[in-house]
């Protein structure tokens, strides 16, 4: 499959992956549900695979700005009305 439309449909889920994460390990540190959010992503997109056919070539950036992603999704999801019928 096309990589960006593999990495579309996989920022797609974020905001999905947050909320489960935040219900599965809501006891858990912010850092701890990020690493949890991060590594799900990461599967859905078949990140071993990308990397091994080149379609990533720094996997440490790729993981950083998918890191910085999920904050962003986070900040957003925390300044929205859905916060604050938790």
């Amino acid at each position: 499959m096309n990589f960006l439309k593999l990495f579309l449909r996989a920022v797609a889920l974020i905001p999905g992956v947050v909320q489960g994460t935040e219900a599965l390990f809501g006891a858990q540190n912010g850092e701890q549900k990020k690493k949890a959010a991060v590594e799900i992503v990461e599967a859905a997109i078949n990140m071993a695979d990308a990397v091994t056919m080149r379609q990533i070539a720094d996997s440490g950036k790729f993981s950083e700005g998918l890191s910085m992603t999920i904050d962003g999704v986070v900040m957003c999801l925390n300044a929205s009305v859905w916060a604050k019928r938790a």
